[in-house]
């Protein structure tokens, strides 16, 4: 499996807000800031099973969708803690952590793979008090053809991604990865395709 050999970089307060400026930028941009969204589909299997073990965790019914307001101090929260698991969190598959080929887990002792680098910043931004339906889980195609995991951010100003390829927090639109199915903002326990990509792709161990 691939694993990034970028490094994971601290950004500093102002670095931060220079970063939000830019994101404000996107707004008189071509770039498409909001995905298309498509029929409703099968939630991946690793979901599932997650749920099964931790089902306080799934609970919860269908809710309003909400969108965030990415001011400076949201936009400095989102990179303070997508860098925090991005460094704490040390890359390792399924198969070598866990035995298995597809676990979904809090990596509580330091390892994971993507599934898991997403779950943690989820919880992380939900204890910061985000709402649950902007952190949405999302299953893509990387660079490289492999599924990849990664958590969309539904903001006033667009859809970003955060990573644990990538140390930038990136428009949907400027990642390069081809977007198959994501949880539904009005419940996660409902997945919806992405786009015209039909929703075969499982995420792999990145």
């Amino acid at each position: 499996m691939r694993f990034s050999t970028k490094p994971i970089l601290i950004l500093p307060y102002v670095l931060a807000i220079a970063i939000f400026a830019d994101a404000q930028l996107v707004r008189g941009s071509d770039r498409p800031l909001y995905i298309s969204l498509g029929d409703t589909t099968r939630a991946p299997i690793g979901w599932i099973d997650f749920c099964a073990g931790l089902p306080r965790e799934c609970a919860g019914g269908p809710t309003e969708p909400r969108d965030v307001v990415l001011s400076a101090r949201a936009w400095k929260d989102l990179v303070r803690i997508n860098n925090w698991v991005n460094q704490k969190i040390k890359p390792m598959t399924d198969l070598e952590h866990w035995g298995v080929v597809e676990r979904w887990s809090y990596p509580d002792d330091g390892y994971g793979d993507c599934e898991d680098y997403v779950l943690l910043k989820r919880r992380l931004l939900m204890e910061a008090g985000w709402p649950r339906e902007a952190l949405l889980i999302t299953v893509v195609r990387d660079t490289h053809g492999d599924g990849h995991a990664v958590l969309t951010v539904k903001t006033d100003r667009g859809e970003f991604i955060l990573d644990n390829q990538n140390p930038e927090i990136a428009l949907w639109s400027d990642t390069g990865y081809r977007f198959v199915k994501r949880q539904s903002q009005a419940d996660p326990n409902v997945w919806v395709s992405l786009g015209d990509q039909p929703a075969a792709a499982t995420a792999t161990s990145h």
